[in-house]
């Protein structure tokens, strides 16, 4: 039990890395077809292969789901696309810390723990560090930290929307997010970039980092989901800015100074809280009723 739990968590590390990859490597093709193109073909791959990968064609939605459904195509999709479009002014590492801070926001607001608060201050702290060198003093581009703030407030809005369709199965869901994101993500890709992301190479790269970048990761996430507990998993996945930025460094050779490393870290201190707290809430909540049956 304890190497597959090893392992599982293993496979949750390497999804990070495989997606930060894939991230920051499709950033270094943006002078060539730019991030409207990149996420154009990083969403119509991944929504081929998913669908694919899951049947999602089987999947049965009643009327009174359609809207939640489509919300949530539409949430995934802007989450992609600001995201992709904040990469391209600011670092990849601090474009990821800012976004981590939806998922956050809907866990501190359906919080009813007053500790929890310290965990908002922590979020805060490290924002500022990351974005001002100096009172009133911006340190990346303005722009770029709006729309990662942006790609946040989607993610908050897919967390939500996912939960209402989450009954109607889990790759499944993705997978029909994607095709719903695809409708308008791609065409928009393709008025922006024209004729060039069908050519050959492009349809070939687009592949390449819809596996990295949303197929891998989300197989070996599946895979850990099975065999570790949501606290452990939560815990790991907390490292995702922390990966970003090391990707970054190595890949684009983003440089993040002391401030926004220690920033950095302080938006992570707040995910690992975060989670304890839920982790914390669910067993109070559990032990009167495991009191009862014994």
């Amino acid at each position: 039990m304890q190497s597959q739990a090893a392992l599982a968590a293993l496979a949750v590390v390497t999804s990070q890395f495989s997606n930060a990859f894939g991230a920051t490597w499709a950033k270094s093709l943006f002078p060539a077809v730019g991030p409207e193109g990149i996420i154009a073909l990083r969403v119509g791959f991944s929504a081929i292969l998913l669908g694919l990968a899951t049947r999602a064609w089987r999947v049965r939605v009643s009327r009174d789901q359609i809207g939640n459904l489509v919300a949530y195509g539409v949430a995934l999709g802007l989450m992609n696309s600001f995201a992709y479009q904040a990469f391209a002014r600011i670092p990849v590492g601090i474009g990821m810390a800012i976004e981590v801070t939806g998922p956050l926001a809907v866990v501190i607001y359906n919080s009813r723990r007053r500790g929890d608060l310290l965990w908002l201050g922590c979020i805060v702290a490290g924002l500022v560090l990351l974005l001002f060198k100096e009172v009133a003093l911006p340190s990346v581009d303005p722009v770029g930290v709006a729309l990662s703030f942006c790609s946040a407030a989607s993610w908050a809005s897919y967390i939500v929307y996912g939960k209402r369709v989450s009954a109607l199965g889990g790759g499944n869901i993705v997978a029909i997010g994607l095709v719903v994101a695809s409708l308008f993500v791609v065409p928009f890709g393709i008025a922006t970039t024209g004729a060039k992301l069908f050519e050959p190479e492009w349809l070939m790269l687009g592949v390449a980092i819809a596996i990295l970048s949303g197929a891998f990761p989300f197989f070996l996430q599946m895979l850990a989901l099975r065999r570790l507990p949501a606290r452990v998993y939560g815990l790991i996945a907390s490292g995702v800015p922390a990966v970003g930025a090391i990707m970054g460094f190595f890949v684009l050779g983003e440089a993040l100074d002391v401030r926004q490393c220690l920033g950095i870290l302080l938006v992570i201190a707040a995910s690992v809280g975060a989670t304890l707290s839920i982790s914390r809430g669910a067993q109070s909540e559990a032990s009167p009723t495991r009191r009862l049956r014994a």
